[in-house]
């Protein structure tokens, strides 16, 4: 297969009007902040007319001639209308990747009524007890080349990896609680793999189209092929809105996080012990009691042995005519006692692009990104940009140096 060069970026140290990067060791470091640096890399580009791939998100597959990550995204040309899921890799830490290929049977399928039904917003996590790569997202529809909220049911489905690198089907995940009748989705969620094979996976459903969503965690058992569910926790709810969305879990020092995307200008944190009975859940803060302002996007875990950070988007001066204040984005430690984010450890992972005042649809959306281990000297975020004027956008690489080892 041929394979890409990126394209590498100066380091940006701050977006206008943000503040810098800060390096540990600096006067102004943090007790307990381990991030080291940030670096930025363009990997694909999609400004300049080349394809705007879209969820991109990655996973790092040891193998025996070294870790490989393999990337899932699909190609956006419209307000949620997706193209089939591709696969791409790169063997040497990111300087090359592979030539995007489609993924076997992530395309599209004709469903009824000339309606489409496709899968989008996966998320490959390697499976190390079996070997493989689990991808899970949801099912998508289409009906005149636009995306089609009307056809229930909308599920969560899967597709396995072997060692090979050969895709299986598509599956259906297997959850036929009743309160998931119009939808039930585990996309672009982070899931926690257990010691003995079991995966913990978000969930967030609602049983009709007007209802607000909920969110509970299952616990399944995984055998390199199938996803059997184990257990189900108790759910959360926030009745604004869709609800509660788009959750991702983390496990970190004993305990597990659970991090949620709500309507309400808020994002939620939440904490367990066994990974299946939260709290209840509470707002975004920062340490001094300061409310964060969420505009209905994603958050996501940063995770490292000792620490534990989250990556988001929020409300700033700069950026409150884009929608959703979706860029730039950020990442804070998290203080795991008292579930808020330590406001003096906030730096940029990658800057606002564009003008705010003048013209905000042509700022680049970072909203939809994904966080990802890869080594234990470094961990990165990966995103697709999308500019909403025209659906054009980049494919960037933030890497995320440690000062220790993860």
């Amino acid at each position: 297969m041929k394979r890409r060069e990126f394209l590498k970026l100066s380091i940006v140290t701050a977006g206008a009007g943000l503040s810098p990067v800060r390096f540990l060791g600096a006067e102004n470091a943090v007790a307990g902040d381990i991030i080291g640096n940030i670096t930025r890399e363009t990997i694909f580009r999609g400004r300049d007319g080349g394809v705007t791939w879209f969820s991109t998100r990655a996973c790092a597959v040891p193998s025996p001639k070294g870790t490989r990550v393999l990337m899932l995204m699909a190609q956006i040309t419209g307000s949620d209308y997706f193209g089939p899921v591709h696969e791409t890799e790169t063997t040497d830490n990111g300087k090359t990747w592979t030539e995007p290929r489609p993924v076997p049977g992530l395309g599209r399928r004709p469903a009824v009524d000339g309606i489409e039904e496709g899968s989008c917003d996966f998320v490959p996590e390697y499976h190390a007890p079996t070997k493989t790569v689990l991808a899970m997202g949801h099912n998508v529809f289409y009906r005149g080349g636009k995306f089609f909220r009307d056809q229930p049911p909308r599920q969560a489905v899967y597709s396995v990896r072997d060692k090979a690198g050969q895709w299986s089907d598509l599956r259906r995940f297997p959850w036929d609680d009743p309160r998931g009748g119009y939808i039930y989705t585990s996309n672009c969620a982070q899931r926690v793999t257990l010691p003995d094979g079991d995966v913990i996976v978000p969930l967030s459903f609602g049983h009709d189209k007007k209802g607000a969503r909920s969110v509970a965690t299952v616990r399944c058992s995984f055998n390199g092929k199938d996803l059997a569910v184990k257990a189900l926790g108790p759910a959360l709810s926030n009745p604004v809105g869709r609800g509660l969305l788009e959750p991702s879990i983390a496990h970190v020092g004993g305990r597990f996080f659970l991090t949620l995307r709500a309507e309400d200008e808020r994002g939620y944190v939440s904490a367990s012990d066994d990974g299946l009975t939260w709290a209840p859940q509470v707002a975004w803060a920062w340490d001094d009691g300061e409310s964060l302002a969420m505009s209905t996007t994603q958050q996501r875990w940063l995770v490292h042995s000792e620490q534990l950070y989250l990556v988001y988007t929020r409300r700033t001066e700069e950026n409150k005519k884009v929608m959703r204040w979706r860029s730039p984005l950020f990442v804070s430690l998290v203080d795991r006692k008292r579930l808020c984010l330590v406001r003096a450890t906030e730096r940029v992972v990658l800057p606002l692009v564009g003008d705010p005042v003048n013209d905000p649809a042509g700022v680049a959306h970072l909203g939809n990104f994904h966080v990802e281990p890869i080594s234990p000297e470094e961990s990165w975020v990966t995103v697709g940009e999308v500019m909403p004027k025209n659906y054009r956008g980049d494919v960037l690489l933030a890497r995320i140096r440690w000062a220790r080892p993860n």
